[in-house]
């Protein structure tokens, strides 16, 4: 195998970035929570929000919220007694834009 190769593997071993990385994507396997990156995208949200802009119980976005944050992909601040989201970094919405393109590039 050549030295390249080996290379790529170890920084997949490293410590539990395979681990982490294979979890992200299976996060991101998930509509709604594709949804969810989606929206906040584009701007910070409440999960009131969320909620009505998916058509999902609150209870529902605010599972797939905890699981997002979780895995670091989304962050919040308390404003009073609500929660405002927001994406992580600027990673996660690169990552969600390459995804997005890639699903919509035409072979």
């Amino acid at each position: 195998m050549t030295d390249e190769i080996l290379e790529a593997l170890e920084i997949l071993h490293e410590g539990d970035v395979l681990t982490t990385l294979s979890e992200i994507f299976q996060a991101l396997s998930d509509p709604t929570r594709l949804e969810i990156i989606c929206c906040l995208g584009r701007r910070p949200m409440y999960v009131e929000e969320l909620a009505m802009a998916l058509n999902k119980s609150q209870s529902s976005v605010s599972h797939q919220l905890r699981t997002l944050r979780n895995l670091r992909l989304v962050k919040f601040v308390k404003d009073g007694r609500r929660s405002i989201y927001e994406l992580d970094d600027d990673h996660v919405h690169e990552l969600f834009h390459q995804g997005l393109e890639h699903a919509r590039h035409k072979h």
